[in-house]
């Protein structure tokens, strides 16, 4: 498909509350592709529709694991359980890492592309990084939940563990 240019911040775009998906059309699905190149390209385990522009309730999860890619399109949390911190980054804050704390568990309904519900239970970094991308939808940015700046040694002995 096609690599999108990510937003960066200060964007107004990343912190604002997204519009709902009505129309699940081929216009949805080559986005979603989309979004799924351009989160590869970059080396991202997540990516929402807001990060390249777009003012509409749609995220991708991929963090390299059996889930496979979870494409949420209107996505609401229903339940969340625990708590877990540890380092975020986001695309659309190149080299930025912080200390977040967020649930270990998420439990959530959305859509799927051709506006089927589903419902997906999440732990550990999946829960993380899902949550992460849902934030992105309502304006919300990690660095309004970051307990500490990283500094890149510190992310090199997080890989390393």
């Amino acid at each position: 498909m096609a690599i999108r240019k990510i937003v960066n911040y200060p964007a107004e775009i990343l912190e604002t509350k997204c519009q709902e998906v009505v129309r699940f059309d081929k216009k949805l699905a080559k986005m979603l592709e989309d979004m799924y190149d351009t989160m590869i390209e970059f080396d991202g385990v997540g990516l929402a529709a807001p990060q390249i522009g777009v003012d509409a309730r749609v995220a991708i999860v991929d963090i390299d694991d059996e889930s496979g890619t979870i494409e949420m399109i209107n996505p609401r949390i229903l339940e969340t359980a625990g708590e877990q911190t540890g380092p975020e980054g986001c695309l659309s804050f190149p080299n930025l890492f912080g200390e977040v704390s967020r649930p270990n568990f998420v439990k959530i309904e959305a859509l799927d592309r051709k506006g089927r519900k589903y419902i997906v239970e999440a732990e550990g970094f999946l829960a993380r990084a899902i949550q992460h991308e849902i934030d992105h939808l309502d304006g919300i940015l990690f660095t309004s939940k970051v307990l500490r700046y990283l500094e890149e040694d510190e992310l090199k002995g997080e890989e390393a563990e």
